[in-house]
């Protein structure tokens, strides 16, 4: 088991938000896309529903019908179920009544040569980020205006 962890990419999550509940599963093709090159292996992906009322449903894939996920089932089986009750609780509570959220946690399988040799050098990560989209189409506005 050592040996397999050691094997592994950086692992990474989000949640997405679908605004009155409209979540149909059109994210598996791009998803599909992801892991069928190899870049990625779904290890967990979960979906809630929050009502106007605040009550929330928690939802494994074995839970819904392919009208709702659409290509998404495929991925039971590599399903690592990595989410906790108080990761659940997290996101509902920053989720809006009326939405559905879709919790998807990633291996980033490109990634895992490096790490793996990162850890077998010794070395250990102590510092990692992301960067918006958002920021960086404002820097690339604000190099353009200043170049201008």
């Amino acid at each position: 088991m050592t040996e397999e962890i050691d094997e592994l990419g950086p692992v990474d999550w989000i949640v997405v938000e679908f605004p009155g509940g409209k979540f149909n599963g059109e994210i598996a093709p791009a998803l599909g896309d992801l892991v069928e090159r190899g870049i990625v292996r779904v290890l967990d992906l979960l979906l809630l529903r929050k009502d106007m009322d605040g009550s929330l449903e928690a939802y494994e894939l074995t839970d819904l019908d392919d009208s709702e996920i659409g290509e998404l089932r495929s991925y039971e089986t590599e399903l690592a179920m990595l989410l906790s009750e108080d990761d659940v609780d997290a996101v509902a509570a920053a989720s809006d009544p009326g939405s559905t959220a879709a919790v998807l946690v990633w291996e980033n399988t490109w990634a895992a040569p490096f790490a793996s040799a990162t850890r077998r050098a010794g070395g250990q990560l102590v510092a990692s980020g992301r960067i918006p989209v958002q920021a960086l189409l404002a820097a690339i506005e604000t190099d353009e205006e200043v170049g201008a």
